[in-house]
């Protein structure tokens, strides 16, 4: 009889342990769980409000981290070095812009390339001169623009395309809208070590002096346009 209630006591025991050993297992995955469930959405929160609702036509700028980055921001008087213009589709925004070659990036890699991941976005004051017969021209232009080499001589012509003259032509050329005035590169502050340095490296002893230009810093200051964020 002794046997069989020790038995008994041992089996209670035993029962009772893997209960308490088991409701703990269960309490720390379901802990671990409750807590990587709430650190993804406090991320997914915080992506969503990093980046402000963005509209078709909307200008961004960064400051990249090309090696003629500096040589612009320097030449410019601007802490932009670096520009494009997004169009949404389904439901996703793009970044059309003028590197090499022309091309589409979605926004949220853009962001990642430039420095220190900083960005700012403007928007045209008047949108309701953007009717969505033009904004659906403009990408078009846009997109006729992608593959084609970027202009690392700053020129005017079609040919070739660097990144505030595509969104400028973007803007006049489907919009009719004139951001701003087109300078010549004499216009810049083209007199730094650096500014001389590169010019001579593009251009030998031929620098286009008259050549009309338009700079992302140029863009960023336009009275037709207002900050996003």
């Amino acid at each position: 009889m002794n046997f069989k209630l020790k038995y008994l006591n041992r089996s209670i025991y035993r029962f009772f342990f893997f209960v308490i050993i088991a409701s703990g297992f269960i309490f720390t995955v379901s802990f671990s769980l409750k807590n990587t469930k709430q650190k993804q959405d406090k991320v997914a929160k915080g992506s969503a409000n990093a980046i402000p609702e963005v509209k078709d036509g909307d200008i961004i700028f960064q400051s990249s981290k090309s090696q003629q980055s500096k040589a612009v921001e320097l030449a410019t008087n601007s802490v932009f070095s670096h520009c494009g213009i997004i169009f949404i589709e389904n439901g996703v925004p793009y970044v059309y812009e003028a590197v090499q070659p022309v091309g589409k990036r979605p926004l949220i890699d853009w962001i990642k390339s430039g420095v220190g991941k900083k960005y700012k976005i403007r928007r045209l004051i008047d949108r309701g001169i953007l009717m969505r017969e033009s904004l659906e021209s403009m990408r078009d232009y846009a997109l006729k623009q992608v593959g084609k080499n970027y202009d690392i001589y700053f020129s005017w012509s079609d040919k070739e395309m660097y990144c505030s003259e595509y969104v400028w032509k973007i803007y006049h050329e489907i919009a009719k809208i004139t951001l701003v005035k087109p300078k010549e590169l004499r216009e810049f502050n083209i007199d730094a070590p650096l500014i001389r340095k590169t010019m001579f490296e593009r251009y030998g002893n031929d620098i286009p002096y008259n050549e009309l230009m338009v700079s992302p810093g140029q863009l960023y200051d336009s009275n037709l346009l207002m900050d996003v964020n």
